[in-house]
């Protein structure tokens, strides 16, 4: 008996030191690992933490988090939040509970989240403010602000998100208010404000720059200082603010900067082996490759257009890939599917109906397991936009959208609601049903009124409306085209979308709005003064919009001014192009009796496009030749019948002096001096001519003539594989014989020294003899430096000088021209001419001779030294060149054009 009970006491023994000893084992374990995983479970300090050492509820809680299963993790926040209740821990309370807010929103159980966050904060109020208790707060906020950016209240989680950065200055904690602007330039995405988002993501990066770009050593310095070492929050916090701002330099039309970005942002998620960023960050190149190709077929370069999609396709198959692999939260989930859909996308622009049907099956198996939230709503949607292309999925696309507005509602999201709304009718319209297409319409422009910021999503709408309204009342049509242009005037100053995979597309989704409405206008026989009055403004409002689409963002001022009182002496003459005919409107001086006269030309545009194309490659080349002179003055003839004959009798009429043309598209790449009516150019005639993007953005003053301070700068020598310009140096050597002038002649012309020869003197005129090119594409739009080119972005930087004293008063762009093939290239001279900041410009559409261009530059300063205005001294000169047997074909004297003040 004895035996036994010392072998039972030693077992007891050993069973209870082994139990100690695994014991000892597990909390040290824990004392080791659980503080590493509580400061790396959530980036950007998505995770409030306890003032206090970590209790085990919370060591589990993170665990459970970390591990992705969630459902066990709300059980323990639970009883943890019940735990500190009971131990009147209030303040730990509260961190238990906002995490717990957290963990249900990974559930995509939003009131349960609500409830949570709203017991925190309303804990936290009621505790004594110190440095723990605002920490917290500040921590709750910012799981508040993303609780309320799920689910669609993007206004509410930027003010949340600002609330908790102001906090963290108050802190001195840096890193988390950086942190907090990170955060809320993804709400300014979802608001559509992106360059706003923009400024915001690069003051959170480290970068005091003023406009919407970096540089590629910007960009290399911020990657390498992400890769050196080992992830904390702050550079986690940046890494994902790179891959931000690479969407948002997407959106804004950086399409080259987006990829440079984002390619970075792929070696800093792949060297942090992080496959939710990895993968998200090849959902936004895909994008980027898509928004490229689409760019390059817009300007018919298929080849580059096909590179670009397949890299696209390329970049969201390895989402698929990544996603297919990585364990199915929901988050990843949401990436999958906008791969998937956007594969698909593509697939239907390039045909392949069969590879995109192939994907039906796996789309439709990912939406069915999402849970609600504003980017699962928009899927649906995007998916049902898809399928309706497909006249026998219509019913199933109808499906996805009332459940898309169902859920829309359930979260409340106005914004996703009216996104719905306004799909399901323009789905309705497809299919002709008109009523319902109304209906659904015009609750999807009701939903925008409780937006705070909703004119993206309302001008569709309104648009959307007119079209459908067309047919039958055309008062109520002309209405909604009304507001919807000022819906689009509204958002000048913010390139907008819905959200960063649903783009604006210029041609296609602004520029149509403009013209339909000016179609609308002048449809009546005859239109009152107070819609040619509209109509006007309408065309002057398009060519502000295509300069602001020129250059992705609003360059011009616009100057709210009495138009008609310009120029008692002037004549605007504005032109639309519209599908069957162009329109006229011929605004004469105040004063005049019914001041604005209107004439319709029935021909087609295809007409128009093709004539001003064959007659623009006969004006920039001399053929000398009689049969292709009169084949140039047959094509110049039909033009000046649809521009000029209809209105010679009211201009004949009353002592006008100046002809100035607001030219619709590619009826700007041609000189107005060189239409010809069978017996004279119109230069030949008593009209001096110019040219506007409109006169809201004109500076009408006369030029001061009492200190003409020039300053010549160009090239005469081979720079960058440009050919040599000798006629350069005689153009010099003869203006300086009119004026007073300061020349910088070839290496003398480098970027640096032309900047501070511009800023160390106030000059009224500057001349640029030098290779440029004028194009639709910014970026491709330069004049020539001797060590550089100077873009087109870049030129206000140049020709605004610093000293404030007055402004230039002419800019002379000699030896440029317009790129051959672009039916939109003197865009880009219209965009030169107003970025330069210059109340006039006089420059080239294409690269005249240099036998005759020294001497027009010599006769043009010589009539401005004679007090002649700036559109009298270019006319006089022109007539001097075309007067001389040896340059009288247009190819030497019609080159040159006035954009601007003409005074």
């Amino acid at each position: 008996m004895g035996k036994f009970k010392k072998r039972h006491q030693r077992r007891w023994f050993w069973q209870s030191f082994r139990k100690t000893l695994i014991l000892a084992v597990f909390v040290c374990v824990l004392s080791i690992a659980v503080p590493s995983i509580v400061a790396q479970i959530f980036p950007s300090r998505a995770i409030a933490q306890s003032p206090q050492n970590p209790l085990d509820l919370i060591k589990q809680a993170n665990r459970l988090y970390q591990s992705g299963n969630f459902t066990a993790a709300v059980q323990i926040w639970q009883q943890a939040a019940i735990a500190f209740a009971s131990q009147k821990n209030y303040l730990n309370q509260a961190m238990a509970l906002s995490n717990l807010s957290l963990t249900y929103q990974q559930l995509g159980k939003w009131n349960e989240a609500k409830t949570a966050i709203i017991q925190s904060l309303q804990l936290l109020k009621t505790l004594e403010t110190t440095t723990a208790q605002q920490r917290i707060y500040a921590q709750t906020l910012d799981i508040q602000g993303q609780l309320e950016q799920k689910i669609g209240q993007s206004q509410a989680a930027l003010e949340t998100w600002q609330e908790s950065a102001k906090i963290y200055v108050v802190l001195s904690d840096q890193p988390s208010a950086a942190i907090s602007e990170i955060n809320q330039a993804q709400a300014l995405q979802d608001l559509g404000l992106y360059p706003r988002a923009c400024q915001t993501l690069l003051q959170a990066l480290g970068f005091n720059v003023q406009r919407c770009e970096l540089s590629t050593a910007q960009i290399n310095s911020l990657k390498q200082k992400l890769l050196e070492n080992k992830p904390d929050k702050l550079q986690e916090a940046q890494g994902r603010g790179l891959r931000s701002l690479g969407n948002v330099l997407r959106v804004v039309g950086k399409l080259e900067q987006s990829e440079e970005v984002l390619k970075a942002s792929l070696e800093v998620a792949q060297k942090w082996k992080s496959p939710q960023d990895i993968s998200k960050v090849w959902l936004n190149l895909g994008n980027t490759n898509r928004a490229l190709a689409k760019r390059e077929a817009t300007f018919k370069d298929n080849k580059k257009a096909n590179i670009y999609k397949q890299e696209a396709l390329v970049a969201y198959q390895q989402v698929t890939i990544i996603e297919g692999g990585a364990q199915p939260i929901a988050t990843s989930s949401l990436v999958k599917i906008q791969a998937l859909l956007n594969q698909r996308d593509l697939f239907i622009e390039q045909q392949k109906w069969a590879a995109a049907d192939e994907l039906l099956s796996p789309i439709r198996e990912s939406l069915a397991n999402l849970s609600p939230s504003r980017t699962a709503i928009y899927a649906k949607i995007n998916f049902a936009r898809s399928l309706a292309q497909k006249p026998s999925n219509v019913s199933e696309a109808m499906t996805l959208l009332e459940n898309a507005i169902t859920q829309a509602k359930s979260l409340e999201d106005w914004r996703s609601l009216s996104y719905a709304l306004g799909n399901l009718g323009k789905l309705y319209g497809k299919i002709n049903q008109e009523d319902k297409a109304k209906i659904y319409t015009q609750q999807a422009l009701q939903a925008t009124k409780q937006i705070r910021s909703a004119d993206d999503l309302a001008y569709q709408w309104q648009w959307q409306l007119g079209k459908l309204l067309r047919g039958e009342d055309k008062e109520d049509a002309i209405a909604a085209y009304a507001n919807a242009v000022k819906s689009l005037k509204n958002l000048r100053g913010d390139l907008v979308s819905l959200n960063s995979d649903v783009q604006f597309d210029f041609r296609e989704q602004v520029e149509p709005v403009y013209r339909e409405y000016v179609d609308l206008l002048l449809q009546a026989r005859e239109p009152s003064q107070e819609t040619l009055k509209i109509a006007r403004q309408t065309i002057e409002d398009l060519q502000l919009a295509e300069l602001d689409n020129f250059f992705q963002e609003a360059c011009t001022t616009v100057k709210n001014q009495e138009i008609d009182k310009v120029d008692v002496n002037t004549a605007v003459i504005y032109s639309v192009i519209l599908s069957n005919r162009l329109e006229i409107i011929l605004s004469l001086p105040i004063g005049t009796q019914s001041n604005l006269r209107y004439y319709t030309i029935s021909v087609s545009q295809p007409e128009i496009e093709a004539t001003v194309k064959e007659l623009s490659e006969k004006l920039s080349v001399d053929r000398g030749n009689n049969r292709e002179k009169r084949r140039l003055q047959e094509l110049s003839k039909k033009v000046y019948s649809w521009l000029i004959a209809p209105l010679e009798k009211d201009l004949a009429a009353l002592p006008i002096k100046n002809l100035t043309f607001v030219l619709d598209g590619v009826l700007q790449n041609i000189p107005m001096a060189a239409l010809y009516d069978g017996k004279q150019y119109l230069i030949e005639k008593n009209y001096s001519i110019s040219l506007t993007p409109g006169l809201q953005l004109l500076d009408p003053k006369p030029i001061k003539l009492d200190n003409l301070n020039l300053l010549a700068a160009g090239l005469s020598q081979s720079v960058q594989d440009f050919d040599p310009l000798p006629g350069v140096e005689e153009e010099f050597k003869g203006i300086r014989q009119q004026i007073s002038a300061k020349i910088l002649l070839n290496e003398m012309f480098t970027k640096s020294k032309f900047t501070q020869t511009i800023n160390s003197l106030p000059f009224s005129t500057i001349h640029v003899a030098t290779h440029g090119e004028f194009s639709s594409r910014s970026e491709n739009t330069f004049i020539l430096a001797y060590d550089d080119k100077i873009k087109a972005k870049e030129l206000d930087e140049f020709f605004r000088t610093d000293t404030g004293l007055r402004p230039i008063e002419l800019l002379v762009l000699s030896a440029c021209n317009t790129a051959k093939g672009d039916t939109r290239a003197a865009l880009g001279l219209a965009g030169v001419a107003i970025r330069a900041g210059a109340r006039s410009t006089v420059a080239s559409l294409w690269l005249a001779s240099d036998d005759s261009t020294p001497l027009f530059m010599i006769r043009f300063y010589e009539e401005l030294r004679n007090r002649a205005t700036k559109a009298e001294a270019l006319r006089q000169a022109q007539l001097a060149i075309l007067r001389d047997e040896q340059f009288s074909h247009p190819y030497y004297w019609a080159a040159f054009v006035l954009i601007g003040n003409w005074l």
